[in-house]
């Protein structure tokens, strides 16, 4: 969900601004499923997945019922 906020410029004239999530679209190999899976990811649960592995995340969103 984006943020809102303002643009403030030189003139300190303010305006209307949204502040957009960062998130991008990953696709990774899982091995346990024997597929790939797309997920839309932010950087942060890019680096966890980079860290932990994608199996263990997968096993994570599995088990609290996230369809893959």
């Amino acid at each position: 969900m984006p943020g809102f906020g303002h643009s403030i410029s030189h003139s300190h004239v303010r305006s209307k601004r949204r502040f957009d999530v960062n998130v991008q679209k990953r696709r990774y190999w899982v091995p346990s499923l024997g597929r790939t899976v797309r997920l839309t990811v932010s950087p942060r649960g890019i680096r966890t997945i980079d860290k932990r592995g994608i199996d263990v995340v997968v096993a994570e969103l599995r088990a609290r019922g996230v369809k893959l």
